[in-house]
């Protein structure tokens, strides 16, 4: 799996489902609901069922081949 990419954001904290979007893993929220629910999606090499877990910087978010990191904006 290629290195994660870096997706600063401007609070201290993101849900889930917000940061698949910010950073372009998904096209819309109701996906994001979708594929959480199916267990397509892990956070720090775990699999994540809750769509308003609460991520911080340094989180590593992964889908489909893809990895994002949350990184302090």
């Amino acid at each position: 799996m290629p290195d994660p990419i870096d997706v600063p954001i401007d609070d201290d904290t993101i849900r889930l489902g917000q940061f698949l979007k910010l950073a372009n893993l998904i096209e819309s929220g109701s996906e994001a609901k979708t594929v959480i629910a199916a267990g397509l999606v892990r956070v720090n090499d775990e699999v994540e069922l809750r769509r308003g877990r609460q991520l911080q910087a340094g989180d590593v978010v992964a889908i489909a081949g893809h990895q994002a990191r949350v990184s302090a904006g």
